[in-house]
């Protein structure tokens, strides 16, 4: 039998900075509270209600080996959330033995606090730095999650994505629109006053801003804007998803898709009954997002914009309840 392999030794002074840095983060942010963001829940009751609110088509195993947790310990905090109608079950369509968990509109009423919460707080720490301290901060963390997310012998990747999502700030919308203007100019050959179309949406969004009602999201990489996607209110009822955009370099890590789900996750915390989008035909790799998504084609019509003639709008829409 084959003798197991000796692990390196680990020096004592790092074993022990690792300690410290693990007791300052707990008391940070207030992980060592009875309840945690002053709520009824555990630690592990929160991320439990986050995973069922940020991820589609989840199960309890997926959930077990997300949140590294005992199965027996995991169906009984499930049963927990059951009893009070904060989750509901619904057969896989793949396969009818597995079953799919998700929010109920109870549940979220009662997690969407807790995310404002939690927003909050991290909100009030990062308020105490300077601009330059907060990037070099965000940097930090990605270095942590890169280093401490690849395997065990350090050769394979976590399963985790590379890549972070943040509300905007000052700055951002500058890039969305540059980027915009050029990358459809090089993928599309829309000329400038499709730039300025965006312009204009992103000046109507920060004009009229509404926190309760919309958002902006935006994606980062290794401390770089990957990614970008808006959820805007048309009227109390229908909300749109506007300007979604993944860079070359990040397309491929589920970007696109996990923006939407934001978007799609959000709207029904706040009580939206309808999703609408505009999009153009060609755009053949949003489109099978939407889709997947559960949007339908609702609407078609030629027209020619930017430069370029032949081209198909169309208009998506998604029930929410």
């Amino acid at each position: 039998m084959a003798n197991a392999p000796t692990l390196p030794s680990v020096p004592e002074q790092s074993v022990l900075a690792m300690r410290r840095f693990n007791r300052f983060y707990t008391r940070q942010i207030g992980l060592l509270e009875e309840g945690l963001l002053n709520s009824p829940f555990s630690l592990t009751e929160v991320r439990t209600l986050y995973e069922l609110a940020h991820c589609e088509r989840l199960t309890a195993a997926t959930l077990c080996k997300e949140l590294g947790l005992d199965a027996g310990y995991l169906s009984r905090i499930l049963r927990k959330f059951e009893k009070h109608r904060w989750i509901e079950k619904k057969s896989s369509a793949e396969d009818r033995r597995q079953s799919l968990l998700r929010l109920t509109k109870t549940g979220m009423r009662v997690f969407q606090p807790l995310e404002d919460r939690s927003s909050a707080q991290v909100g009030a720490i990062l308020r105490e730095l300077r601009s330059a301290e907060r990037d070099d901060l965000a940097h930090a963390m990605q270095t942590i999650e890169r280093l401490l997310g690849q395997g065990r012998e350090g050769s394979a990747r976590s399963e985790k994505p590379g890549y972070v999502l943040r509300q905007h700030k000052p700055g951002d919308m500058g890039w969305v629109v540059y980027r915009h203007g050029v990358l459809y100019s090089q993928e599309y050959k829309y000329d400038e006053r499709f730039e300025a179309l965006v312009a204009g949406i992103v000046a109507e969004f920060i004009e009229n801003y509404n926190p309760a009602r919309e958002r902006c999201w935006m994606a980062e990489s290794d401390g770089q804007i990957v990614g970008s996607v808006f959820l805007v209110e048309k009227s109390k009822t229908v909300s749109k998803l506007r300007l979604l955009l993944v860079e070359p370099s990040a397309r491929g890590m589920g970007i696109g898709k996990r923006l939407v789900d934001e978007c799609i996750r959000f709207a029904r915390s706040a009580d939206y009954k309808t999703m609408m989008l505009w999009t153009q035909r060609e755009l053949t790799a949003a489109r099978k997002i939407y889709q997947r998504a559960g949007f339908d084609l609702v609407g078609e019509k030629r027209h020619d914009s930017w430069g370029r003639t032949g081209l198909v709008a169309e208009t998506w829409r998604l029930r929410l309840h």
